[in-house]
């Protein structure tokens, strides 16, 4: 208490732990070794020595990115003019904020990193620093070898998932006087810091993919990182090549929506390059299997689906609960969940001639938000305006359409098999039915053969 000194970035590095905050300090030590012209000059670093350090991991924009938001804040968290070099104040300020910070201490980094002079930007400004994160996302997952077994491109012929995940982040965001950034005529409205505070807060991926590219391009803390939530194990039998309709961003997407206790690994069920164009060999192979995503890619490229919170059951009714929904990957991203109108969460029957057969989600018999029909490779989406238990609008191309592509994914850890349950005798269980068998003088022949029930 009698020194009242205080340690550079004090104030900010408070919220590191002890072990943490020393591997903050081995990194600026490493930023900061190269040689100044004066022996009494603080220690800093400056804009090449964080892109030697980094080398290859990130993209050089973004490693610009993140340094013009260090060097212009200091260790209270306020905004300061700019300087040619990084101190140990700003770059532990920066790093407490960007990693363990609330939504308006990420929100004046995000300025600096987007604008020169620290002040209001536009939304194209805006848009655009979404895609440089998102696509340094991708850039440093494969960098550092930890895609799990997905691609890091989509399939050949389809829209960049990168601008389609920046611009569903860019969707979640409240434009001053109202209005969301959903096409060219919002992008030359303003974007002042309690806008960027607020999408912040409301857009989590923006703070998740910060800390990962903090995390994984610096290589600093990595083990508050939890990957493997974010990015989920790809379990395909590996005597067969199989290349998915999804890459690692939308997969990314998809698995932030599921529950927490579904997003460690995702295990392929069925699909028809391997499996064929069966409806039979579909109900065989995910009957029983557990929650799981079906996901459908039309002829007009069309990418879209539905999570089953239960495992699939073939029978005429509707089945599963408020956990499921409906989810599009492209041309955009977008999770539709339960509106609370109806349960007609999920449908899966066959066999039957009065009562629809094949795969459903949402809606109504013959006005399914999603339906795949027994007559495999062809299906609909229906809402007008919207379906009615997701909210959904239509998410195919077509109305009805014919899809040339469908994979199933098992979400979580396999579900365990349940014990076989002995059956007790009718006698057992209706003591009367007994008492009425041996009044009437008939011996009960399987009495000496039957195992004696279980005590309850």
């Amino acid at each position: 208490m009698g020194n009242s000194k205080s340690h550079p970035g004090q104030e900010c590095s408070s919220r590191f732990l002890p072990g943490e905050q020393a591997e903050v300090n081995r990194l600026f030590d490493a930023l900061s070794s190269e040689k100044l012209g004066s022996s009494t000059s603080p220690r800093s670093f400056s804009l090449q020595a964080l892109k030697s350090h980094v080398g290859d991991a990130l993209p050089p924009e973004m490693v610009t990115r993140l340094f013009e938001g260090m060097r212009r804040v200091d260790g209270s968290g306020k905004a300061k003019g700019p300087s040619e070099r990084v101190s140990q104040e700003q770059f532990t300020a920066s790093m407490s904020h960007l990693l363990k910070g609330t939504a308006e201490e990420k929100s004046l980094v995000i300025l600096n990193m987007i604008s020169a002079s620290g002040g209001p930007v536009k939304a194209r400004d805006a848009h655009k620093f979404a895609e440089d994160l998102v696509g340094a996302v991708a850039h440093v997952l494969t960098h550092r070898r930890q895609l799990r077994g997905w691609s890091q491109r989509p399939p050949p012929g389809s829209p960049s998932r990168v601008q389609v995940l920046a611009a569903q982040l860019c969707s979640e965001m409240r434009l001053q006087g109202g209005g969301k950034l959903l096409g060219p005529q919002w992008l030359d409205r303003a974007c002042d810091r309690a806008v960027l505070e607020d999408w912040v807060f409301r857009a989590h991926h923006v703070a998740t993919f910060l800390s990962l590219v903090i995390h994984q391009g610096f290589l600093l803390l990595r083990s508050s990182l939890e990957l493997a939530t974010l990015v989920p194990e790809r379990q395909v039998d590996p005597q067969r090549e199989f290349a998915s309709i999804l890459d690692v961003l939308s997969v990314i997407f998809i698995n932030s929506h599921l529950p927490r206790e579904r997003r460690l690994r995702w295990r392929l069920l069925f699909a028809t390059d391997l499996h064929g164009n069966s409806f039979a060999q579909l109900c065989g192979r995910i009957a029983h299997a557990g929650p799981c995503l079906v996901l459908l890619e039309d002829r007009d490229g069309h990418v879209f689906g539905g999570f089953a919170s239960c495992s699939w059951e073939v029978k005429p009714q509707f089945q599963g609960d408020d956990q499921c929904f409906l989810f599009s990957v492209s041309p955009s991203m977008a999770v539709y969940t339960c509106t609370g109108y109806n349960n007609h969460y999920m449908y899966l029957n066959q066999g039957q001639q009065t009562i629809p057969n094949g795969l459903g989600m949402g809606g109504q018999h013959g006005y399914f938000g999603l339906w795949i029909d027994v007559d495999f490779g062809k299906g609909h989406s229906k809402a007008k305006p919207t379906c009615t238990t997701y909210g959904s609008p239509q998410l195919s191309a077509q109305e009805d359409f014919q899809f040339q592509k469908m994979e199933v994914w098992a979400v979580g850890d396999a579900p365990k098999a349940e014990p076989v349950r002995k059956t007790r005798s009718i006698l057992d269980i209706d003591p009367e039915a007994r008492a009425l068998l041996e009044a009437s003088g008939r011996s009960r022949h399987s009495e000496g053969l039957r195992e004696v029930p279980d005590e309850q």
